[in-house]
C-alpha cells in the first residue's frame, strides 16, 4: 500500500520536475559555462577561457553603472510603492471607521481598487507610450503644458541625465503600487476584525490603528512584498528600454543590467560576456532575497 502511494506521488511529480529541470536548471547551467567561454553565437565548440569574462567586468565602466542604478531601485522603488500601497491599503480597507459592527473602507473602496489595478494589466509598450507623452520634453507634454500654465520652462525628464532614472522609477512605482494594494488589502482582510474593534473600543486613532496593530500584523506580507519589488529592481528591462534615450541614455544614465546582457549579446554578438553579466546579476538577486529574508525575519504573530 504504502509503495503504491510513493508510485502515485512520483507519477505526479515527475512531469513538473523534468520540465522545471528543462525550462530552467537546464539554462542555468548553461548560462554559467558560456560565462567561462568567449561564444559568439555561431561556434558550435567555444573556446573555454575561465574567469576572464568575470575579470573584465570589475574594469567595466558601464557594467557597475548599471550596478549603481540597481541600487537606487533597490532603495528608492520598493520603499516608496511600499509606503504608497500601505496607505491606500488602509484607506480602502480600515479608515472608514466602524459601520455595522464592522471595520470598513472610505466610500467606494471597491471602485478603487480596480482603479488602482488598473496599470498592472497594462502591456509595458502601452505604458512606454502613455509615459513617453506625458515626459514629452517640450509644452506639448502633459507634465510640461500643466508646468507651462503656471509659467515654469519645460523640464526634460527622459533627456536629463540627472533626472532620468528617477522619472522611469516614477513609471515603475506607478505601475506597481495597484498590485500591491491588492496583495495588502488581501493582507488586512485576513486579520481579525475583533483586533481592530477592540483596539477602537479602547480609544485607539488611526494612527495607532495603522502603526501599531495593522503594520506589525502585515510583516509577513511586507516582506514578501519587499523581496518581489527587489527583483523587480534588478530587472526593469522592458521600460528601460522603451522609455529611455538610445536604450540606457542619456549617457548610460539609466542603464540597467538586463539591457546590457541583451545589448552585448544581441548587438555585439558577445554571448560569453553577456552570460557573465547574467551571472553577475543572478547572485545579486539571490544574495538580495535572501539577506532580505534573514533581516527581516521576525517572531510570528499567531491570530
Amino acid at each position: 500500500m504504502r509503495h503504491g502511494r510513493y508510485r502515485f506521488i512520483v507519477g505526479f511529480l515527475a512531469a513538473p520536475v523534468l520540465l522545471y529541470v528543462v525550462f530552467v536548471i537546464s539554462p542555468y547551467v548553461q548560462a554559467f559555462y558560456i560565462a567561462l567561454t568567449n561564444w559568439k553565437g555561431v561556434s558550435a565548440n567555444p573556446q573555454f577561457i575561465g574567469l576572464e569574462n568575470f575579470s573584465r567586468l570589475l574594469d567595466d565602466e558601464v557594467f557597475w553603472a548599471a550596478v549603481r542604478h540597481h541600487g537606487v531601485l533597490l532603495l528608492v522603488m520598493p520603499l516608496v510603492t511600499i509606503v504608497i500601497a500601505l496607505f491606500f491599503s488602509f484607506l480602502l480597507n480600515l479608515s472608514g471607521g466602524q459601520k455595522g459592527g464592522q471595520m470598513s473602507g472610505i466610500w467606494g473602496s471597491k471602485v478603487y481598487r480596480v482603479i488602482f489595478f488598473l496599470p498592472q494589466v497594462l502591456a509595458v509598450a502601452i505604458v512606454g507610450v502613455l509615459f513617453q507623452t506625458i515626459y514629452r520634453p517640450d509644452e506639448t507634454g502633459v507634465i510640461n503644458g500643466l508646468l507651462g500654465k503656471v509659467g515654469i520652462d519645460p523640464v526634460g525628464w527622459l533627456i536629463d541625465p540627472n533626472i532620468a532614472l528617477l522619472a522611469i522609477i516614477g513609471v515603475m512605482v506607478w505601475q506597481a503600487v495597484g498590485f500591491y494594494v491588492v496583495l495588502f488589502s488581501a493582507g488586512m482582510s485576513s486579520i481579525p476584525k475583533d483586533v481592530f474593534e477592540a483596539a477602537a473600543l479602547d480609544g485607539a486613532g488611526r494612527y495607532t490603528l495603522f502603526f501599531k496593530i495593522t503594520l506589525p500584523l502585515l510583516w509577513d506580507t511586507m516582506q514578501v512584498a519587499w523581496v518581489y519589488l527587489g527583483i523587480a529592481a534588478f530587472d526593469a528591462f522592458a521600460l528601460v528600454q522603451v522609455l529611455s534615450v538610445d536604450r540606457g541614455g542619456p549617457d548610460n544614465s539609466t542603464t540597467v543590467l538586463p539591457l546590457e546582457i541583451w545589448r552585448t549579446a544581441f548587438n555585439f554578438s558577445k554571448f560569453g560576456y553577456a552570460s557573465a553579466m547574467g551571472v553577475a546579476l543572478f547572485f545579486m538577486t539571490i544574495t538580495f532575497a535572501a539577506l532580505t529574508l534573514r533581516v527581516t525575519r521576525r517572531e510570528r504573530i499567531e491570530f
